[in-house]
């Protein structure tokens, strides 16, 4: 399984909360997107932990099974699409998850997340992240 990691989840993940750990051990890829990424940096700024959360989250980024995907014209599509369809539904998400949502697919992946706005999202495939 694909997975496309929320920074819930990569929080989650970290402090060892069992159902997301047990979540990240059964998939085969993890995906960070750069909106997650910058999203994890911006927390670490305001957090007294900066350097050893940093350090933590380049270590993990070196698993075998994680890696960092980019953003392309095609993420701009699904952003579109994606937005378009809050829109009409009148059911409107946080401007990043728009950005996290198209970008999990974009990467045929299942977004792994803990916030249950995603369900807003036609076409998303999603996997919860907690119990």
């Amino acid at each position: 399984m694909k997975i496309l990691i929320d920074t819930n989840t990569y929080s989650d993940a970290m402090r060892g909360v069992r159902p997301v750990t047990a979540l990240l051990q059964r998939a085969d890829d993890i995906l960070l997107c750069p909106v997650v990424v910058g999203e994890l940096l911006a927390g670490f700024r305001r957090g007294t932990r900066e350097e050893a959360n940093r350090e933590l989250l380049w270590r993990f980024l070196a698993s075998p099974r994680v890696r960092a995907v980019g953003m392309s014209q095609d993420t701009s599509e699904f952003y579109a699409t994606v937005l378009d369809g809050v829109r009409r539904k009148g059911t409107p998400i946080p401007t990043n998850d728009i950005w996290i949502a198209a970008c999990a697919m974009e990467h045929g992946a299942r977004l792994a997340t803990g916030d249950s706005h995603f369900q807003k999202v036609d076409g998303l495939l999603l996997v919860q992240a907690k119990a």
